[in-house]
């Protein structure tokens, strides 16, 4: 691993602490134990588009403490296998898994690393929220990504769009864009103590890097990979508040302020491996 992915790791470490053990986090782990859910517990956008897990193995990647995970097999997932290089994460994923009494697998390992640690393969990769902006190789994900799924299998990806990546996610006013919209191999660095579920905490690791991955390079990667693209859709709502003027809406997501022009704020990606 790299310094920039041991970098991002160290920050993910402190994150996964506070998303999950902070009672002011959005995450809502407490709630979630006493009464954890299925589906209907996602946002809408991906509750709308997944469809039916039922008798489906499930691979989710970049799973973090695998609440999405456990809902998939809670969902009816046949399994459920839950991967990320956080080993906080995957501590703690394992532990919600215990306490709500689900039967799910959790690996930590970085993604590219991935076919070496998980020998199995799936029906559906499911990939959500936060997710490409910390990998630096978008071929390489696809790679992965085709290499897990059966034949017929399919790839559910919904994550931010990289129009909003161009953005100071702490301007408090509309700005004109800041970062290049397009990919480039060095990272954009960041620094800031704030955790985005709880905004009370602060914390000890400051540094943290982030690539951008245009739309087009990402379906690019995929059909590349041997994977056929069967939509790709576009949202102007995101699940969290990405930049600081958002306003709440329905569904549990955020969008631009009424009167601004709407943007790409999200997007989603179903790709299926042929028979």
């Amino acid at each position: 691993m790299d310094e920039y992915q041991e970098a991002n790791r160290r920050k993910w470490n402190e994150l996964a602490e506070v998303n999950y053990g902070s009672a002011a986090s959005d995450y809502n782990v407490q709630s979630f134990i006493e009464s954890p859910d299925g589906l209907d517990g996602l946002h809408r956008t991906e509750r709308e588009e997944l469809g039916s897990v039922d008798g489906l193995d499930v691979l989710h990647l970049q799973c973090h403490f695998g609440k999405d995970t456990i809902r998939l097999k809670r969902a009816g997932a046949r399994s459920a296998t839950g991967l990320d290089f956080s080993p906080v994460a995957i501590r703690l994923a394992r532990e919600l898994a215990t306490a709500t009494g689900t039967e799910v697998t959790f690996v930590e390992g970085n993604l590219y690393d991935a076919p070496d640690l998980i020998r199995s393969s799936f029906d559906l990769v499911y990939i959500t929220w936060g997710t490409i902006c910390w990998l630096p190789d978008i071929e390489g994900w696809a790679r992965v990504v085709s290499r897990f799924l059966k034949p017929g299998g399919r790839l559910y990806f919904l994550d931010q769009h990289p129009v909003i990546l161009s953005f100071d996610d702490l301007a408090p006013a509309p700005h004109a864009p800041v970062y290049d919209y397009f990919h480039k191999p060095e990272p954009i660095s960041f620094d800031g103590t704030e955790a985005y579920a709880d905004e009370s905490a602060v914390l000890k690791t400051k540094r943290s890097y982030e690539w951008t991955h245009p739309v087009g390079e990402v379906v690019t990667a995929l059909v590349d990979a041997g994977l056929a693209i069967e939509y790709l859709h576009e949202f102007d709502t995101i699940a969290w508040k990405a930049l600081a003027f958002m306003e709440p809406c329905e569904g549990g997501l955020y969008r631009l302020p009424e009167g601004l022009p709407r943007l790409p704020l999200s997007y989603s990606i179903s790709a299926r491996k042929p028979l």
